[in-house]
């Protein structure tokens, strides 16, 4: 009885159809046909009124409505006494509203449970090692948090325990747990796997990852999409269509009850409903698997989309320097000028000092400790390491100390560090920015999906942006481009809609005048994020591939639910205009017909054949490539 009362509450018109019609049929059952009579035309003449204010409303807002056949298959029911059918036209009214509400609340599930799940307290750690529960709005940079084990990481922090596992799948739509050591990042958002463990907060509540994503939801549950605009004003000529055959039929029959048989079939139900719960139901799938959609207009945009461009560093690499060989000269060998390097280096905070450290501890190297480390900036390193005096960095400044350095065998645009002992030329490091492993498969699966050019749109060098662009397969570049370079090239592409996919600050605007703007959020800046239509949280450049196979999903499935309702509400005209189709019965056809709509629509929740048969993303070797942009200074 409880589940009962709630649905009742949660649908008044449908429990008071209902208790109605109820009441109307113990009035027959006990001889008083005729107070039936009254009562349910009564109460369908009020649901009439109901509807027609509403319609009112939609057609001052500037929306074109399409409650007009319900209300007139309702008032000529009535008129001409056939009460039970008008009853079952307010049923399937008030039902199909229910269903809609049901069916978008199922479709925005994981949406709604991320909202759900927003932590409201954290446990700060007191002195004597215990716990304070506080307001997450209280907690700042530096306060020392204790995570239970289920529970979120209420804030972006540092790991403070020796390893923990936690489940990111909310954040970053990651399927596996994380493992996690001491120092490690920790989103927000993230849910502890194992036993307790202590977190060091870097940011606010209001700066974290997590709070983030639910500010990007609530957008995007906020919106409507322009393709149910459409649905609309498609409904306009159904509903003249409609009317014509009715008006026809009753011309032809002479009988004023054929009208009341062709509108009760023609209710436009399956084009008020079906377009929203499809869009619904591909922005619940593309956030369960880590793609923020903010608008369904967004997914018919994606679904169309014709040209896609791309920034380079970070999107299309990875954004950071690595090692991409080691060239020693004569009378050296690379471990030992890379160990060498990576002591005078790990001294320094630039970026390639970072990855050159990287480099030997990966490779198991001993890196000694230096004395006297004098960093000189933007030119390199001097420290004596073992009793020689090393110096690494430019190639000019590495020859004031070593006289004999040699020409650099680097491939096109890599960067070189080079390394001198006791003033004589020991070799040269050479970096590069790495691609990522799935972009060369990235930018062919777009292709096969509908995509007819991409783009590279970068600020690097000619030589470097040409040298990745022929090994990853992208069609044309633009490169020496400043921010606006990149909004006007963005601007002149003609052949649209064009998403474009970036990570930085700098994308910001460009993101925001593309037909589709794509944020690399995992690791991007907020401005990307903010600028953007769409947010990747995780780190992985084919799920822009997903993005545009779950908009043509959701195109397609919308398109199915409504030519599937108003074929077959056609074809329930033709019969009813014979005469074939009493109102009572076409009144219950068309309730099935309704739900047949909203289930095809919510077929935008599950891949389609089309995806279904993509063969996966394939992860080749991964390419180094040069990294002209990361030059000392």
């Amino acid at each position: 009885m409880a589940a009962v009362g709630r649905a009742a509450r949660s649908y008044p018109v449908v429990a008071a159809t209902l208790a109605v019609g109820a009441v109307g049929g113990v009035l027959e059952l006990t001889g008083a046909a005729p107070a039936a009579r009254v009562v349910l035309s009564v109460y369908a003449l009020v649901v009439a009124l109901r509807q027609s204010r509403g319609m009112v409303a939609d057609l001052r807002a500037g929306t074109y409505g399409v409650d007009l056949l319900a209300v007139l298959a309702v008032v000529s029911t009535v008129l001409v006494g056939e009460y039970w059918a008008a009853l079952v036209v307010c049923l399937m009214l008030s039902g199909g509203e229910a269903l809609e509400a049901y069916a978008a609340g199922r479709a925005r599930r994981e949406l709604s449970d991320l909202l759900a799940r927003v932590p409201r307290v954290a446990h700060r750690v007191r002195p004597d090692g215990g716990s304070l529960d506080v307001p997450i709005d209280e907690i700042g940079p530096g306060d020392e948090l204790w995570v239970r084990p289920g529970e979120l990481v209420p804030v972006d922090g540092e790991l403070l325990t020796a390893d923990a596992a936690f489940d990111e799948s909310s954040v970053t739509g990651e399927s596996l747990p994380v493992e996690h050591r001491r120092g490690d990042a920790l989103l927000s958002g993230s849910v502890n796997g194992g036993e307790a463990v202590r977190v060091r907060a870097t940011a606010t509540a209001a700066q974290s990852q997590y709070q983030a994503i639910v500010a990007l939801v609530e957008e995007a549950q906020a919106s409507r999409a322009p393709f149910v605009r459409l649905a609309d004003r498609v409904a306009v000529p159904f509903t003249l269509v409609a009317l014509g055959i009715a008006a026809v039929a009753w011309a032809v029959a002479g009988q004023a009850s054929r009208f009341a048989e062709v509108l009760v079939v023609a209710t436009p139900c399956p084009l008020i409903i079906a377009a929203p719960v499809a869009f619904m139901a591909g922005m619940s799938r593309a956030a369960k698997t880590g793609i923020i959609v903010k608008s369904g207009g967004t997914l018919e945009q994606l679904a169309r989309v014709r040209t896609v461009a791309f920034d380079k560093t970070g999107t299309l690499t990875h954004g950071v320097p690595v090692v991409a060989a080691v060239h020693p000269a004569r009378c050296w060998g690379a471990d030992e000028v890379l160990a060498l390097a990576a002591a005078v280096e790990q001294y320094s905070a630039h970026p390639l000092a970072a990855a050159i450290v990287a480099a030997a501890r990966q490779r198991a190297l001993p890196v000694p400790a230096a004395r006297d480390p004098e960093e000189h900036t933007a030119h390199g390193v001097r420290a004596t390491v073992g009793g020689r005096a090393v110096v690494v960095g430019k190639q000019g400044f590495v020859r004031s100390a070593a006289p004999d350095v040699a020409g650099a065998p680097l491939a096109p645009g890599q960067t070189g560090v080079h390394v001198g002992v006791d003033g004589g030329y020991a070799g040269v490091v050479a970096l590069a920015d790495e691609v990522r492993a799935e972009t060369p498969a990235t930018l062919a699966a777009l292709h096969r999906s509908g995509v007819r050019s991409t783009l590279m749109l970068t600020g690097d060098a000619e030589p470097t942006a040409r040298h990745i662009a022929g090994r990853i397969g992208i069609d044309d570049v633009r490169a020496g481009l400043l921010p606006q370079d990149k909004v006007d090239a963005v601007r002149a592409v003609t052949d649209r809609p064009v998403m474009m996919v970036g990570d930085g600050v700098n994308d910001a605007p460009v993101l925001a005048v593309a037909d589709i703007g794509v944020a690399m959020g995992a690791k991007g800046s907020t401005a990307a994020s903010e600028s953007a239509d769409v947010v990747v949280m995780l780190d992985d450049l084919s799920r822009t591939v997903r993005a545009v196979r779950i908009g043509r999903r959701t195109l397609r499935v919308a398109w199915q639910a409504i030519g599937l309702g108003v074929g077959l509400s056609m074809a329930l005209m033709v019969v009813a205009a014979f005469g074939l189709l009493p109102a009572i019965v076409g009144a219950w056809l068309q309730e099935a017909v309704d739900l047949a709509c909203i289930l095809w629509a919510l077929l935008a929740s599950r891949p389609g054949r089309e995806e279904r048969a993509a063969e996966p993303l394939p992860l080749p070797a991964p390419l180094r490539v040069p990294a002209g942009g990361f030059s000392r200074g």
